[in-house]
């Protein structure tokens, strides 16, 4: 069915109101609305779409969420060269530059903008008739890799502009917030996947992705500083304007890019950047002085590998050299084994720094560092410290190479190195490692059994109940008693928790294994693409990634991901975890104890242990409507209780639970004849009135 006038000037109207709430909160940091709300505007934006995908948008807000994955980037040949910088950390030479730019000017008064040199990775977009045409990699500065679709997941990036020039090109810098970056490595170790070194690597790694929708998941952020071809290009004589033309487009553009004249004046405000950046929410590693009008500029030109109108100062990094009093190991949840520096105290870059990471034995093994040495560490990124280098002068000759093998034997811990990894990890786990697994697997995004936190692992843990997360569908009320400070009532809630948790979704099953490199969103992907654990537990490479062929039947080197996001290192996560002897003994174990293993779950549970089904089972559900709590507060409990919670109204949705305003979705359901819930009646169904 078309959609009506009406429905098509809503939907236009939705799109718009989204993509001004996108610049509003990603570009200014200044959101007008709450997230519940605008979140109520984008689930009926996507059900529009879902509904009449014929009268998608091509500047809608759900382009963000990527395209299918590429099999090789293409080369594009850049309009207008790319230039990279001339960099200094000599304050001398920023003044040789000055002295430089006024002697070709001559008399001429010539004025500097000044910006924070981001650390990250450069980019040129262009922009034909108001929409994103095409986004290139600075490359060899002639052409670059299309990564027009990664960059379409930027929710900072307008996919339109208003009242653009015909074609803009405009350029900056992709890059990841200290909070995003800290984020994503603290979810890969989670994962047992190994930590990007400093956000730079993280987002040149993100960007080089083939996949846009696993790019999509990854925070990236972009500023932009300046524009290559314009036609017309009125509006662009100068970087103060350009600046400000760029910001009334809709562009995140620098914070901080004040205006001086003189060397005095460049060189106090390269040293106010300095302590000013500290306070930045993303890495700089330097600022870059800019000639500010546009026809100086051309006057100056260029050498054949950098303009002579722009300099970038680097800041030196910030570094202090401590003594290394011994490597210690740290254990990550899946077991990855990390070094770690434990060191004599010393003041670095605002804190009191400790330890620092030592990444993994190649590095110590580069390195040559000994328990002993004098060392240099610095923040990378300006967040986590590291050791950079050892003082060889200060090595005292008692020192010995580290030998990581055999400090993993004289700690007793029974560690391999696999083919082609980087990091050691342990092939039994340790006491610390069942907690922790346990309290994974018992978490909200995974199985959600409420009782069981942190505390409640340790207990059963330490008492002997429970090695592996299988033995929790064992436990018996007469044994928790046992347990000190357990009362009758709270053994019965963690067993009707437990017993919940057989008829979770599949992907929650998938993401509490802790499989390394397997979080909640591929979780959901494997479920929907597999059906059922067994037939995922079996799946081979060739499955997940298959070889690309060429019409005359030649093999290219390039493999295409079967499932969106999945590439080579999760599947051979996934292969190397289903073909271990002790997992596959967990998942029998899990299969005895009637947990859910498909796509649904099946109606009633199915579990065969005499379990009574939980009370929403093979219910459907569709929520609408302004409600008392958030939306995922409703579909935490109707998950908790065994149904299923969809987008769209349809033949086999059961009920409707309906808020104020509930829109197109209640005529609908009156429509089909579909029950329409009140959040009293809802209450009154789940049994909680």
């Amino acid at each position: 069915m078309n959609p009506t006038t009406k429905e098509l000037v809503r939907y236009a109207w939705l799109a718009a109101e989204i993509n001004r709430h996108d610049i509003a909160y990603y570009t200014l940091a200044r959101p007008t609305i709450s997230d519940f709300d605008y979140d109520q505007l984008y689930r009926e934006l996507r059900d529009f779409e879902e509904h009449h995908p014929a009268h998608r948008l091509p500047d809608s807000p759900t382009a963000r969420v990527g395209a299918p994955p590429l099999a090789e980037f293409r080369q594009v040949a850049h309009r207008q060269r790319m230039e990279s910088l001339d960099n200094t950390y000599n304050p001398a030479e920023v003044g040789a530059f000055l002295a430089r730019v006024q002697k070709t000017l001559g008399d001429q008064p010539v004025s500097y903008l000044i910006e924070p040199k981001v650390d990250g990775v450069a980019v040129s977009i262009r922009y034909e008739h108001g929409a994103l045409a095409l986004g290139l990699t600075r490359g060899d500065g002639t052409q670059g890799d299309d990564i027009t679709e990664n960059l379409k997941t930027i929710r900072q990036l307008p996919l339109t502009l208003a009242g653009a020039p015909e074609v803009l090109e405009v350029r900056g810098e992709v890059y990841m917030t200290h909070r995003a970056f800290a984020k994503l490595n603290r979810e890969r170790e989670e994962q047992g996947a190994e930590s990007f070194a400093n956000a730079r690597n993280a987002t040149a790694g993100t960007l080089k992705l083939l996949d846009s929708r696993a790019v999509a998941r990854r925070p990236l952020a972009i500023v932009l500083y300046g524009v290559g071809e314009v036609s017309p290009g009125h509006g662009f004589d100068s970087q103060t304007a350009t600046l400000a033309r760029l910001a009334a487009l809709g562009f995140p553009v620098p914070e901080w890019h004040p205006q001086a004249a003189g060397p005095a004046a460049v060189l106090a405000a390269i040293n106010a950047l300095d302590h000013q950046r500290q306070h930045f929410t993303y890495p700089t590693d330097g600022a870059v002085v800019k000639v500010d009008d546009f026809a100086a500029r051309a006057t100056l030109g260029s050498t054949a590998k950098a303009p002579r109108w722009a300099v970038a100062y680097k800041f030196a990094p910030v570094r202090a050299a401590t003594c290394l009093h011994a490597i210690t190991f740290q254990i990550g949840r899946t077991g990855v084994i990390t070094p770690v520096a434990e060191l004599e105290p010393v003041y670095l870059s605002g804190t009191t720094v400790r330890r620092a990471t030592l990444h993994n034995a190649d590095e110590i093994t580069r390195k040559d560092i000994r328990e002993g040495d004098t060392v240099i560490i610095e923040k990378a990124g300006e967040i986590i410290p590291q050791v950079i280098g050892v003082i060889q002068e200060y090595r005292p000759p008692t020192t010995e190479p580290f030998d990581f093998a055999a400090r993993l034997a004289e700690l007793g811990l029974d560690a391999a190195r696999a083919p082609g990894e980087a990091v050691w990890r342990l092939r039994q786990p340790t006491r610390e490692q069942q907690i922790r697994a346990l309290t994974h697997f018992a978490a909200k995004p995974c199985l959600d059994i409420a009782s069981l936190g942190p505390a409640m692992a340790e207990t059963l843990v330490t008492a002997g109940l429970v090695t592996t997360p299988g033995d929790l569908f064992t436990l018996k009320h007469e044994q928790l008693i046992l347990l000190e400070n357990l009362a009758d009532k709270s053994a019965d809630h963690l067993l009707a928790g437990i017993a919940a948790a057989r008829h979770r979704e599949l992907w929650r099953l998938l993401h509490a294994l802790g499989i390394p490199n397997v979080g909640a969103q591929t979780a959901r992907d494997l479920a929907k693409h597999f059906g059922t654990l067994d037939t995922l537990a079996n799946a081979t490479y060739e499955n997940y990634l298959q070889k690309k062929i060429g019409k005359q039947g030649q093999t290219l080197k390039a493999e295409e991901s079967v499932i969106p996001g999945i590439g080579a290192t999760v599947a051979q996560s996934l292969l190397t975890w289903f073909n271990t002897p002790a997992h596959r003994a967990l998942l029998e174990q899990l299969r005895a104890a009637g947990v859910n293993f498909t796509v649904p779950p099946p109606a009633g549970g199915g579990t065969g242990t005499g379990q009574r089904p939980p009370p929403l089972a093979g219910k459907t559900f569709v929520i609408t409507g302004i409600l008392t709590q958030p939306r995922l507060h409703f579909e935490a409990r109707i998950h908790a209780l065994g149904g299923e919670v969809r987008a769209t109204v349809g033949q086999k949705t059961t009920y409707l639970l309906a808020g104020v305003d509930p829109g197109s979705k209640l005529k609908k359901a009156v429509q089909l004849g579909i029950p329409i819930l009140d959040e009293a009646a809802f209450e009154r169904l789940t049994g909680a009135a």
